[in-house]
């Protein structure tokens, strides 16, 4: 297996990393299975979250199993405060059976004023420094799906990771990775395949490894069989050959009509509807087979597809002409 410098936390990663929300599906032995399937086949990177239901604790099971030291582990959290962040590390470190965290990350940081909060003096970045200081966090990142967010965080120098989408279909984050790499700042890739959305996936990870500017991405894996695909792609480092790349190609091809790159441009929506997360929900859903997370997920939000008012204002800001209007009553009716 392939292996990077993830920026300058100096650790040296798999190129195929493990990603963690599929695994809260299955069993205590299965999770063992597939965290030792990973471990056999190169992989000694495993990135999952606080809100991935039983993500940690079933990683937790197969890491005392297998052997915390044999892995970078990294974790994240959506809580923006200073006491709030420190309970939630409190748990991922029990859920875990774990002592320290290799990389924590701020979870799907949005906003300008989320960004705002978390490094405020109030604010999460200050109680992760502060255990960053004692040896129980090693590093500390960032994930969004705003590649203008990731662009004021790599500025801020408070972050050696960043994480967002990339695949054949979402290449909007290439500058921002261009510039994380320029920072020596670690590149971590989430929904490599375009959030299951494209089936080959052992090209769609061969496709992003061209990019030098990537050190890992983090498929979410729940079976051996595409453990073994996915880290054949980090193996075997054969570049695309043309057929591939045209394969590959028409394959993102079909996902375009009605395929949300996540971009943000679609907002602010009138009644306040955060319109990229519907389609992400509407994902783990329809493609995930995590219903019941999307669906408890999506029923949480203060406003949701369900409060759509059809005033349109959303779509001519689209840059792929999305028919969000349409999309948003298929994703109601999904999860409503």
């Amino acid at each position: 297996m392939e292996k990077r410098i993830l920026g300058r936390t100096g650790f040296e990663v798999s190129i195929v990393g493990f990603g963690g929300i599929p695994i809260q599906r299955v069993d205590e032995d299965t999770a063992y299975e597939l965290v030792k399937s990973a471990y056999d086949n190169g992989i000694n990177f495993i990135d999952t979250a606080r809100g991935y239901m039983e993500s940690e604790k079933l990683l937790g099971h197969a890491l005392e199993k297998i052997g915390r030291d044999k892995f970078i582990l990294a974790t994240k959290s959506m809580n923006r405060t200073y006491d709030g962040v420190l309970e939630e590390i409190h748990t991922s470190l029990e859920n875990l059976r774990t002592d320290y965290l290799d990389l924590y990350q701020f979870h799907n940081v949005r906003t300008r004023t989320d960004l705002d909060i978390v490094m405020g003096e109030n604010g999460a970045l200050k109680a992760v420094k502060e255990l960053q200081a004692k040896g129980i966090i090693k590093e500390i990142g960032i994930t969004s799906h705003s590649v203008d967010l990731l662009d004021i965080a790599l500025d801020t120098g408070e972050f050696s990771t960043i994480q967002y989408p990339y695949n054949p279909v979402e290449r909007q984050g290439e500058a921002v990775f261009k510039k994380a790499k320029e920072n020596n700042v670690g590149v971590i890739v989430m929904k490599p395949l375009a959030g299951g959305a494209i089936p080959k996936g052992e090209l769609c990870l061969r496709f992003i490894f061209e990019n030098d500017d990537v050190t890992s991405a983090i498929p979410g894996m729940d079976s051996v069989e595409q453990i073994l695909e996915n880290t054949r792609a980090g193996i075997d480092r054969r570049p695309l050959t043309d057929e591939e790349r045209t394969a590959l190609k028409a394959e993102a091809d079909t996902l375009g009509e009605e395929f949300c790159r996540r971009c943000g441009y679609c907002g602010p929506c009138t009644v306040g509807i955060d319109i990229p997360t519907q389609f992400v929900m509407e994902g783990y859903y329809t493609r995930y087979n995590l219903q019941d997370w999307a669906v408890s997920r999506y029923n949480a939000m203060d406003v949701n597809a369900a409060h759509c008012i059809e005033c349109g204002d959303c779509e001519p800001r689209c840059p792929y002409d999305l028919p969000i209007i349409k999309m948003m009553k298929r994703v109601d009716s999904n999860l409503g």
